[in-house]
């Protein structure tokens, strides 16, 4: 029974309560209670926290589920919605109910049509797409000539809530199987990065509507589409104590090694920190300048008041715009403009605004500046109340224009005593192992910058794990990051094994993956003792390549078939042994 205090909170809460965030309570609470291993018992409210508190009521047997398989597809780039499938699964049969789990890459979309229960679990990637595993399903079920009066659907939906479209393709899925015919069993959630309460509700809600009898139609009652609000990110203030080039004298590339102090910091090794940039002052001069506005004016966006120059400085996109709001300018500027993406300033210089409160209406089309995601390179253990991040400026040529990158510019010009905000972007797909674990780290460039947080670490924490390092660049004498710290850590044993591989300082190129293949065997027998594998760096073609690589080393050395190598490899993701952060 509950204090008094404690229940008079609750009925004060239901009664102020939606009869839609009243079921989302209601799925929440029995996501609890499932977790805590207890039977999920949900009171009807308001009626039941509205009584007086009385003896406990007995608990009422389980429902009986009123369908017998369900369809579970998730559509992941980091692994997130694969392990809530995986669990939701567990969950389902728990409940006497089966589930197939699949990913939306390997689903049948010609089954689509004769599915009776289906839910899927999609998170949203860049502006606002489905990841690339989900691209088809994405594509098919927005295409005309099919419905889908017979299904009964449910989408949880993941995303980050610093991008400007939030978990935009959860939506959309949401709304075209709708708009095909399906009924939703359960409301669409929008889960931020911290989304194991809210999936876990969503789910316990849907369970309860396929054991509770069902409407004349089949299908449960639900209410209109319902996004829990967010609670929003920590954002730290940070202060830049040191920002160095690591590369020498000579070399192609500019890698900056820098260093931020913040209070009450907390991460993980293998986190990431998530950063919003600045435009660069001289380009948005140019851009008031073209558009004849005084900068000093203040304008409202989304609900809030800036000044013009502090809304192209520090909130808003202008250096690619996606083509849909290329398109919106068109219509401003009555302009027929190709689909491209192309910065403001170019734009401007192409097809110009007529005036100031021309150039105001392009100001409310713009979306905000997406935070940059780095790799945390620092340890909470050995650089306590320190984040470092390895970044590689960014430079290329656009027509023969020299061009930016907006964050690694941004970061790379900052001097020390600069303050900085960021917030913990958390990655629980790419973890330490227990410490006694082998670890196998393969990072060529700034793909080192997790496995040097990965190696401080477990050197401060005195892990009895053996570790292993692959790393690779283009030239040992000025490209070699870290070089003086990593070779400490070989003398003193952290760094059990280090392979390096410098692309250019020979005539054929050589990299990580060679040098996985030149101790294969025993990198084979460091898998079979149990090791971890960690992939950080270049999604294409370095982390494909070292995929390969590894499976032509399981593949020899393990006596195995080509399917039989794949199936190994298939295991140690189950295990959670083969780990990737790619980009």
């Amino acid at each position: 029974m509950l204090a008094e205090h404690k229940l008079k909170l609750l009925q004060d809460l239901v009664r102020s309560s939606t009869k839609e965030e009243l079921v989302w309570m209601n799925g929440f609470l029995a996501g609890v209670l499932m977790n805590c291993h207890e039977q999920p018992a949900l009171a009807s409210a308001p009626t039941a926290a509205s009584a007086p508190a009385t003896a406990a009521a007995p608990v009422a047997a389980p429902a009986a589920p009123s369908v017998s398989k369900i369809t579970i597809a998730y559509g992941t780039e980091t692994g997130n919605s694969k392990k809530l499938a995986t669990e939701m699964a567990a969950k389902a049969k728990k409940s006497g109910i089966q589930a197939k789990v699949v990913s939306l890459d390997q689903y049948r979309l010609n089954d689509l049509a004769k599915e009776e229960y289906f839910f899927t679990i999609i998170s949203t990637q860049g502006e606002g797409e489905p990841p690339a595993t989900a691209k088809k399903f994405y594509d098919h079920i927005h295409q005309n000539g099919f419905k889908l009066p017979q299904m009964k659907f449910g989408v949880l939906a993941l995303g980050d809530t610093s991008y400007p479209l939030f978990c935009k393709a959860g939506e959309d899925v949401y709304q075209q199987l709708h708009k095909l015919g399906g009924q939703p069993v359960a409301p669409l959630i929008k889960c931020d990065t911290d989304y194991q309460g809210d999936a876990d509700g969503w789910f316990s809600q849907v369970l309860h509507s396929l054991t509770t009898t069902t409407s004349s139609n089949g299908t449960a009652s639900v209410g209109a589409v319902v996004a829990k609000k967010p609670a929003g990110k920590k954002t730290y203030a940070g202060t830049i104590i040191t920002n160095v080039n690591l590369n020498d004298r000579g070399s192609s590339k500019a890698t900056h090694h820098i260093e931020i102090t913040a209070d009450d910091l907390e991460y993980q090794p293998g986190d990431s920190i998530g950063i919003i940039p600045e435009n660069a002052p001289a380009v948005v001069d140019a851009i008031l300048a073209i558009a004849g506005i005084d900068g000093k004016k203040s304008v409202a966006f989304r609900n809030e008041t800036h000044t013009v120059v502090e809304l192209l400085k520090k909130k808003l996109n202008i250096a690619y715009l996606p083509e849909r709001v290329v398109k919106q300018y068109a219509a401003i500027v009555k302009q027929d403009i190709p689909e491209t993406k192309i910065s403001l300033l170019d734009l401007l210089k192409i097809y110009p605004v007529s005036n100031a409160a021309q150039f105001e209406d392009v100001i409310g089309i713009l979306e905000p500046i997406t935070p940059r995601l780095y790799s945390i390179s620092s340890s909470p253990q050995a650089h306590s109340g320190e984040v470092h991040v390895t970044i590689a400026r960014d430079n290329f040529k656009v027509n023969g224009e020299v061009k930016q990158g907006l964050c690694s510019n941004y970061l790379a010009e900052l001097a020390v005593d600069s303050s900085l905000e960021f917030y913990v972007h958390k990655n629980n797909q790419f973890r330490l192992p227990a410490p006694e674990k082998d670890v196998i780290m393969i990072g060529p460039g700034t793909g080192i910058a997790p496995f040097r947080s990965f190696i401080a670490e477990r050197d401060a924490a005195g892990a009895e794990g053996r570790n292993w390092l692959f790393f690779g660049d283009q030239h040992f004498v000025t490209d070699f990051l870290y070089q003086t710290e990593l070779q400490n850590w070989m003398q003193t044993g952290v760094l059990t094994k280090m392979n390096v591989a410098f692309s250019r300082d020979q005539a054929t190129k050589i990299y990580v993956q060679h040098k996985m293949l030149q101790h294969a065997r025993e990198l084979y027998e460091w898998l079979q003792n149990g090791a971890y594998v960690y992939i950080c760096g270049a999604k294409e073609p370095m982390s494909v390549d070292v995929e390969n690589t590894l499976l032509q080393i399981i593949e020899r050395f393990g006596n195995k078939t080509s399917v039989q190598a794949i199936d190994y490899l298939n295991n140690l993701k189950e295990e959670g042994r083969f780990l990737k952060d790619v980009y």
